[in-house]
């Protein structure tokens, strides 16, 4: 895959960062407090989800988030 699929739900307030496609997905693996790793049948992690992404505050108010890409 070409590109990073990034998905903010306000209602639910996640954030959804797809590496691969979304269809591929086989299991969810909860890997610290409200961070789920998303991967495919080979175990390969494909995506991942932040719950309680942003407090209530900045969920109000608007928030501008730094996102940092790293090309390897």
């Amino acid at each position: 895959m070409d590109r990073v699929r990034v998905y903010y739900d306000r209602q639910g307030n996640t954030l959804t960062v797809w590496f691969d496609d979304p269809r591929k997905e086989h299991v969810c693996e909860e890997i610290a407090d409200d961070v789920v790793l998303m991967k495919d049948r080979r175990g390969q992690v494909i995506g991942f989800e932040r719950l309680n992404y942003l407090s209530r505050k900045l969920h109000d108010e608007g928030a501008n988030v730094p996102v940092e890409v790293q090309v390897l």
